[in-house]
């Protein structure tokens, strides 16, 4: 049976553009799956339409503002239209990447699980606090504050595509890097620059129920996964899934790895009580699966890891759309 759904693309964050891209491969699976789309941009016209068309679902294809803080899910409870993906408190909680290791200590309290999931130690400075209050004159305690000192991590707490990240090497490289970051969001972290196998892993599922797609690693032509290479493949390397012997010279042991990698992932998709579909990005250092961002809202463009995952597992993308707008309208609105 098909579906009036609305897809909401394109809006006002910095990731304008690729989320049109995403929006419009999104639309393009819909319609192979049988389904009426009804493409949405962020304008002032946008409840209206959707109060006079009434779709059956929306999928958010928003990424960054609005389509990854929660205020677009916020919105479609507030209008009664069901919608693919994580509730709106999650993804404010996912949006903050400095809740990470919150949300995790909350969850192993709670489950009382064996913890298997790492992360980069790191610290987070607000804008005004850097610019008003003198913290950038105390850029010479990161060295001690952040564990294993430079090489560090500086980006903005909230945002994506890599926008205002950057690897810094010294203290006489931080405070540009920190302005820099700060131009993109109110608050920066700064946190240990995390070295090894760099991969996304996507679920798809909610709670005991779901599942990691196959990992796919990402191996940049030079320097690191930067905003230029993820906007550019042409200036990186996928393999889908990571490849064994990435992970180890043997085979057994690169598969136990692999398990580990997924058991982790799927450790954090709980513990932020993730819902549909996410992406987690992380790096195998050697001994621990670290962590560094979780995304609510994946890639869907033809070249994104989202689709290159579920193609590894077999599965097609109108296939798994198809599948998670079922489940929207079999969960109905929020009321």
């Amino acid at each position: 049976m098909g579906y009036k759904v609305a897809v909401i693309m394109g809006g006002t964050s910095f990731e304008r553009e690729f989320s049109l891209k995403s929006g419009k491969n999104v639309c393009q699976a819909l319609e192979e799956a049988g389904h009426k789309v009804l493409p949405l941009d962020t304008t002032k016209d946008l409840v209206p339409t959707l109060r006079s068309e009434r779709p059956d679902a929306a999928y958010i294809a928003l990424h960054g503002k609005h389509g990854e803080d929660g205020a677009m899910q916020s919105l479609m409870e507030f209008v009664g239209i069901p919608y693919v993906g994580s509730a709106a408190p999650v993804c404010r909680s996912t949006w903050n990447k400095d809740s990470l290791h919150t949300t995790m200590a909350s969850y192993r309290k709670a489950a009382g699980e064996a913890p298997i999931a790492s992360w980069p130690q790191g610290i987070c400075v607000a804008r005004d606090c850097f610019k008003s209050m003198g913290a950038a004159t105390a850029l010479d305690l990161v060295q001690e504050r952040v564990y294993g000192g430079f090489p560090v991590a500086v980006k903005p707490a909230h945002g994506g595509s890599a926008m205002g990240v950057h690897k810094v090497e010294s203290q006489e490289e931080l405070g540009e890097a920190m302005l820099d970051a700060l131009s993109f969001d109110n608050h920066v972290v700064i946190e240990q620059w995390i070295d090894g196998v760099e991969m996304a892993v996507s679920v798809l599922g909610e709670g005991w129920d779901a599942y990691a797609l196959p990992p796919v690693e990402i191996v940049p032509k030079q320097g690191w996964f930067n905003e230029d290479a993820r906007w550019n493949s042409d200036l990186v390397d996928y393999y889908a899934p990571v490849r064994n012997s990435s992970l180890s010279p043997d085979e057994d042991q690169a598969q136990a790895i692999r398990a580990e990698i997924e058991r982790a992932v799927l450790e954090v998709y709980r513990a932020y009580e993730l819902r549909d579909l996410a992406r987690i990005d992380l790096v195998w250092d050697g001994a621990q699966a670290r962590v560094l961002e979780t995304n609510v809202s994946p890639g869907m463009t033809r070249t994104s890891l989202f689709p290159m995952a579920c193609q590894a597992a077999g599965l097609s993308l109108p296939a798994v759309l198809n599948e998670l707008v079922e489940q929207a309208i079999q969960r109905g609105p929020v009321w």
